[in-house]
Order: structure tokens, then sequence, then C-alpha cells
């Protein structure tokens, strides 16, 4: 063995291999049951779901923290004599190797005290849109509406722009537009928007909800105009934003065509003649 090794080995503690093993079957063990404990309560209790999220991650956290700690301070020998031994280049190996983690645990520290958005929130970041899983040592886990689980690491979050949709609370707002002709009846689409909300399942009343009409081009549609009718109404649950958007949008379909509103894409459609199928 050259130099370096032998100082590497005297500055682990192998007798202690077994303790730390057994301190990381532990902690793991913990922190599984903890999730599992705070997921069931959240179900249990769902106006207190997210609360019970965020306690979840902050004792998972911690839980880590101290986990590694213990390990580290069983295996490693921190002596002046060991310190000495294992060598300057080494030394600087590892601060090299650990540079990025230990930005990222820094950073999950600043996500977890600073919130700028706690876990069970629904996010936009870097063209990523969906709910927070889990803030870890190194990165946050996000789960888009498509169920992708997408990592990005914590120190990205402290440079970059990010936007939460409810801010730390269940309910949260959903945006639903519906492109109607120009010379539609716009008070009707209104009136059938309007209800549609209100009458939705998933809505939560205790917001109010909004219906503004804006004349302009239909977004990827330059050369056509239309009514844009817009609905802003809050979900009881972000985790039903889609089964909102989506009852939103079929009550809405019925009742414009019940009504004689054609909506954008009915606009395009060439007129039927008489016999045609």
């Amino acid at each position: 063995m050259n130099e370096t090794e032998l100082g590497f080995l005297e500055f682990l503690k192998l007798d202690n291999l077994p303790i730390a093993v057994v301190a990381i079957v532990i902690g793991v063990v913990l922190i599984r049951v903890t999730v599992r404990f705070f997921d069931g309560m959240g179900e249990r209790f769902t106006r207190r779901r997210l609360v019970l999220k965020q306690v979840a991650a902050v004792l998972k956290f911690f839980i880590v923290m101290l986990t590694a700690f213990f390990v580290a301070t069983t295996l490693v020998n921190f002596s002046n004599q060991a310190l000495l031994a294992l060598g300057g280049s080494a030394a600087l190996a590892f601060g090299f190797a650990f540079k990025d983690i230990l930005a990222s645990l820094i950073a999950g520290l600043i996500l977890l005290f600073d919130r700028p958005f706690q876990v069970g929130d629904r996010i936009a970041f870097a063209g990523y849109y969906g709910e927070v899983k889990e803030i870890g040592l190194r990165s946050v886990r996000l789960v888009t509406l498509d169920d992708n689980l997408v990592s990005i690491p914590n120190n990205k979050f402290l440079t970059d722009v990010v936007a939460s949709a409810n801010a730390g609370e269940l309910h949260q707002m959903v945006v639903l537009h519906f492109y109607i002709r120009c010379d539609a009846d716009f008070a009707s689409a209104k009136t059938i928007a309007q209800e549609a909300a209100v009458s939705s399942p998933y809505v939560y009343l205790e917001e109010p909800v909004q219906v503004s009409l804006q004349e302009g081009p239909v977004p990827g549609m330059a050369t056509h105009f239309a009514l844009e009718v817009t609905v802003k109404a809050y979900v009881f649950d972000g985790r039903f934003e889609t089964a909102f958007g989506t009852d939103v949008t079929e009550r809405v379909k019925r009742a414009f065509k019940a009504a004689g509103i054609h909506t954008v894409g009915e606009m395009d459609r060439p007129a039927m003649r008489s016999g045609e199928l």
C-alpha cells in the first residue's frame, strides 16, 4: 500500500463498521415508518394533509442528519494525528468530492426553513409543474401531472424563479380558458361557465368563482380572433386539479352545444350539407 492508502485506513475506525451499518438500517426504518404514519394520518384528516406532510419532511430530514452524524463520528477518526496522516492532497480531494453535496445540503436546510414552497405544494419550476413529494438532502422530488418523477438539485431553487400554486394551503386556484366566436351570445356563455364551475363537486366555494371575457387572437392560431372566456375557481384539494378541469370543461361544452354557442374548434369545421352523414 502507498502512503495515501495507509492514511485513509488510519483515518477510519473499521472496528465500528457493524455499528454504523446497524445505525443506517435503523435510520432507514425510522424514515419509512415516519413517512407511512404521517401519510396515513393525512388521508384520515384531509384538512391537515399538507401540514402532516411538512412535519414528516422535517422529521425525515433530521433523522437523516442525525444518522449521518452518528455514522461519521463512529467510523471516522477525527484526531489530529489521523488528520495529519490523511494528508493535504487527500483532504483536498475529499473537499472537491463533497463540495456539491454540501451546497445541496445547505440549500435543503434553507428550503425547509425559508419555505418558498413546502411538501405537498404544487409548483412550477424550469418548465415542470407538479406536486412536491420530497425535499431531500440533495434534491427536490416533483411528481408532474403526467405522473413523472422529476429530481431537481436543491441549490437550483436558490437562484431561479419558482411559483407555488397553493403556498401551503390545501385548496388552490385553477384557471380554465374557453374560446368562442366573437359574435356569440357572450352573456349566456359567461353564465354557463359560472354555473359549471359552481356546480362542480370539486369546487371550493369559500373562495369566489370569477368569470371574465376578453377579445383577441387565439393562442397558437394568430389568424383566428375569438372571445376568451376565463374561469378562475378554487379546487378544495390540489390533487383534484385535473378532475376539476375535466368536470367543468365537460359541463361547459355540453351547455355551449345546447345553447348553440360554437367554440374555436367548431368554427373551423365546414358546414354539413343536406344528405351528408
